[in-house]
């Protein structure tokens, strides 16, 4: 008996996995940017690692096999 993936459910999955990895990671730099900004610091590099959090969804988009799935990762 065989089995297919239905790549479309995955890539559902996968989006989900690093919403929820990246919450956290989120909230951390959200505080970074208002310690930052509270004593006048640079904040790009924060918003630039923010951004990169935000986007991480958008890479299962171009994923076309499962390894590619389980490798994302947002550290």
């Amino acid at each position: 008996m065989s089995f297919s993936i239905n790549m479309n459910k995955a890539k559902d999955i996968t989006k989900e996995r690093l919403r929820q990895e990246r919450k956290p990671l989120l909230e951390e730099q959200d505080i970074l940017f208002m310690k930052a900004q509270e004593s006048s610091a640079d904040t790009t590099a924060i918003v630039a690692e923010k951004n990169r959090l935000r986007d991480i969804t958008k890479s299962v988009d171009s994923c076309t096999t499962t390894d590619e799935l389980k490798a994302l990762s947002c550290s």
